[in-house]
């Protein structure tokens, strides 16, 4: 199955396998400020052409398909919406930061690369990051996404990277890479390494998670799976994953535990995720998880 790319000039990436768009990643979004922008993938779909992502739902309007979405970098908030603030709840802070794309640095059937500036949302620097976007068909049913992010601290002072856990809600740690499923994903089935259960496996520690869903309309399945890299902060992470409200990924590298990072210190990240057509069973799902992991070597 052949791949296409089709680059919008200063905007997006669509990649597609035959006559289905595997997915297209917007560079540089048109999102509010309150939203935190950054770039993001969306639409997502198997190579059967089922949708496997949402954009911007009405609960939280900040989550978009997959993106790399940070809620505490020092006192920025790169997630979107409010801040979490202890014995207050959520408030509405002058915090939100943006991603901001400046170069595109290589593109070609296979992969992506750029830079951009992460921003404080009165314009002052605070990291730069090198992103890393690789893709390929793993076999008749499945296909992989890989994502890497380098940043670096340019902001002139530690930067303490964090989560809702860590500022003290329990069992909320989420940030980092994020996915969120379809509506019709809700009551859906989350898997790791020790089983299969629903949002009691929230907080739990694992190499890779899945989600196995299903959809409206259609009498079909898909399966997402994150692998997390060996060689991430805090591996193996413990994840932010959610059915029961909503579906959700997000192997979070600060759940409950925060990483500082110096002035011009470096941090990097690797994932990757495979979308697959159908519902494999548990031990079907751990062979999807497998790929992902031989992509990340």
């Amino acid at each position: 199955m052949s791949i296409q790319v089709d680059h919008r000039l200063g905007g997006a990436v669509t990649v597609s396998a035959g006559r289905v768009a595997l997915f297209t990643y917007v560079y540089r979004p048109d999102t509010p400020q309150r939203e935190s922008p950054k770039p993001y993938l969306h639409p997502i779909r198997t190579l059967g052409g089922d949708p496997v992502s949402l954009y911007r739902p009405h609960d939280h309007v900040w989550h978009k398909g997959i993106a790399w979405s940070l809620p505490y970098v020092g006192e920025h908030n790169f997630w979107g919406g409010p801040t979490y603030v202890h014995g207050r709840s959520y408030v509405q802070k002058p915090n939100n930061g943006s991603a901001l794309h400046r170069t595109l640095d290589a593109l070609t059937d296979t992969s992506l690369t750029h830079t951009l500036d992460w921003v404080s949302e009165q314009g002052d620097p605070v990291i730069t990051e090198q992103r890393a976007l690789s893709w390929a068909i793993a076999d008749d049913v499945s296909w992989v996404l890989t994502f890497a992010s380098s940043m670096t601290n340019v902001s002139g002072a530690t930067l303490a990277f964090g989560s809702p856990t860590t500022k003290g809600r329990d069992n909320a740690g989420y940030g980092g890479l994020f996915w969120r499923g379809p509506r019709s994903f809700t009551n859906g089935l989350l898997q790791s390494p020790d089983g299969t259960g629903g949002d009691e496996l929230r907080g739990r520690r694992g190499p890779w998670f899945a989600f196995r869903g299903r959809h409206d309309e259609v009498d079909r399945s898909s399966t997402v799976v994150v692998v997390d890299d060996t060689a991430n902060p805090h591996h193996p992470p413990q994840w932010f994953a959610r059915t029961e409200q909503f579906a959700c990924l997000n192997p979070a590298p600060f759940f409950s535990e925060e990483l500082d990072l110096a002035a011009g210190d470096s941090v990097t990240f690797r994932y990757a995720v495979v979308i697959a057509d159908g519902d494999h069973g548990d031990a079907g799902t751990e062979k999807l998880a497998a790929l992902g992991a031989k992509a990340l070597t």
